[in-house]
C-alpha cells in the first residue's frame, strides 16, 4: 500500500515543489495540499493521510497549533513531519512536544525527502542528526523536573529504561541490541512496551520523555558519534 501524504505550506511554489517530488515515488501518494493551518485540519479530516508535511509559520493558524489539533482529534495513525526554512529553534522543539515525528529543512535534497516521509510513516523519527538531540536537551534543561512525568517512569522495567535511554542517545534498534546483548526482535518488543505503557506516539516522543523525566541529561554520549 502507498503512503498517503498531505503537503501543507503557505507558499504555493514550495508546496507544489514538494508535492511534485513525492508524486514520482511509486510508494507515495499525495492526496491533498493546503496553505494554512486551518486548511490543514480540514484536509486531515477529509483525507486521513498517513503523513503530513507541515510548515511551521503560516497565516490564520501556524503549523504548531494545527499539528496539536490534528494529533489530538485523529482516530487514525497519522504522523507529522515539520518543514522549516531556518535552523532548529524553540518552535521546532514545541512542534516535537506537540507530537510531531521530526523536522526537515526546506532545502532538503530531493532524494532525501521521500526517505524522510518513509521513515516517519514507518514509525521512525528523524532524530539521527546530533543537532536534534542537542536541541531537545537545550530546551529541556530549562524545564523544571515534572514530578508526574518522573513518576510515569515507574511503569517501566529496568530493561525498558535502558532501551529508552539508548533511544534518547540516538541509538538504532540494531545498536541497542548490540549494546544490551539482546536480539533486535526483543528491542522492538521493548519499544512497543514503552510506547504502550507511557501512552506515547513514536520514538520522537520517547526521546522527549527521556529528557523531561531526566532519565537522560543533555550532553550524554551520542551513540555512534
Amino acid at each position: 500500500m502507498s503512503i498517503r501524504v498531505a503537503v501543507v505550506d503557505d507558499q504555493a511554489l514550495v508546496r507544489g515543489g514538494f508535492a511534485m517530488i513525492l508524486r514520482v515515488q511509486e510508494d507515495i501518494e499525495v492526496v491533498a495540499e493546503a496553505g494554512t493551518g486551518l486548511e490543514a485540519i480540514e484536509v486531515a479530516r477529509r483525507h486521513r493521510p498517513d503523513v503530513i508535511l507541515m510548515d511551521i509559520r503560516m497565516p490564520d493558524m501556524d503549523g504548531l497549533e494545527a499539528t496539536s489539533r490534528i494529533l489530538a482529534e485523529s482516530d487514525w495513525n497519522v504522523r507529522v513531519l515539520m518543514l522549516t526554512t531556518f535552523d532548529p529553534d524553540e518552535y521546532v522543539f514545541k512542534a516535537l512536544r506537540a507530537g510531531a515525528s521530526g523536522f526537515v529543512l526546506k532545502d532538503i535534497p530531493t532524494d532525501q525527502l521521500a526517505n524522510a516521509v518513509r521513515t516517519v510513516a514507518d514509525g521512525g523519527a528523524l532524530l539521527a542528526p546530533s543537532i536534534t538531540r542537542r536541541l531537545i536537551g537545550q530546551f529541556t534543561e530549562r524545564l523544571t523536573v515534572n514530578a508526574a512525568v518522573s513518576r510515569r517512569l515507574d511503569r517501566l522495567t529496568d530493561r525498558e529504561r535502558e532501551v529508552m535511554a539508548a533511544i534518547a542517545r540516538g541509538a538504532s534498534n540494531s545498536e541497542i541490541a548490540k549494546e544490551l546483548f539482546i536480539g533486535p526482535a526483543t528491542v522492538k518488543s521493548h519499544v512497543s512496551g514503552i510506547l504502550a505503557k507511557l501512552g506515547l506516539r513514536d520514538r520522537t516522543q520517547i526521546v522527549i520523555f527521556a529528557y523531561e523525566s531526566r532519565l537522560i541529561e543533555a550532553g550524554d554520549h551520542d551513540v555512534g558519534h
